[in-house]
């Protein structure tokens, strides 16, 4: 993913438009592990949408395997998504009255080859890897809070995707599970040949990145010139 000067915009009735986000510029290779610090309304929100290809930008350049993404269709833009994108959200989004296994093979429904006839037995065999084999026919309502976040992650992962998206991951989670969930993403990032990248305020999370940036009103920086800049 590679995003050249990005900026995103809100247009408000009777008010100049609300600039969200200035001049990002970043580029993701597989199997980056990156980490974007920022406070709660510096942008992290929106900037998650548009590396997701949920959002778009409002101006600048955004691609994905050198394919310009603006000039795709919405529908190929989805398609992009679903199989190359993974989230990881804070509040799990976990469907309740649903298992474990119905939740994590939920990505897999809208497949248009065999992964749909599979993805039962796909479902089962990511919430192993991730430790959660003896909770397969649970209802997520039973799960204890890092159980959840567990299953979040296998459905995040289930379809091997290329890029995954963690919204404060540890942000529901005592200081131990937290440590524990990260260090699992990790690992089943690495297993897929994956780039992760966490969105966070916790700097003991973004410290396990390679590569560290602070998004601070709209503005992405690299840490160390941010850490600099604030010296």
């Amino acid at each position: 993913m590679r995003l050249e000067d990005v900026t995103r915009q809100i247009v408000l009735r009777d008010a100049p438009p609300l600039q969200i986000l200035k001049g990002i510029s970043i580029e993701i290779e597989a199997g980056d592990r990156v980490s974007i610090v920022g406070r709660s309304g510096s942008g992290k929100s929106t900037l998650l949408n548009i590396l997701g290809l949920v959002d778009s930008p409002s101006t600048g350049r955004m691609s994905f395997d050198d394919r310009p993404v603006q000039l795709m269709r919405a529908k190929d833009r989805d398609r992009l998504r679903g199989s190359s994108v993974g989230f990881i959200f804070q509040q799990f989004n976990l469907i309740d009255g649903l298992t474990a296994t119905e939740n994590v093979a939920m990505p897999l429904t809208y497949s248009g080859d065999s992964t749909f006839w599979r993805r039962h037995d796909l479902a089962r065999e990511m919430l192993h890897r991730v430790g959660l084999g003896h909770r397969l026919d649970s209802p997520v309502s039973t799960l204890s809070g890092g159980e959840q976040q567990r299953v979040a992650i296998a459905r995040s992962l289930v379809r091997s995707p290329r890029l995954i998206l963690a919204d404060e991951p540890t942000g529901a989670l005592d200081i131990d599970t937290g440590e524990s969930v990260m260090r699992l993403l990790d690992e089943t990032a690495t297993e897929i040949g994956a780039a992760l990248v966490v969105i966070t305020h916790d700097q003991a999370v973004a410290q396990r990145a390679r590569s560290r940036y602070q998004l601070d009103a709209g503005v992405l920086t690299p840490a160390t010139a941010a850490a600099q800049a604030a010296s």
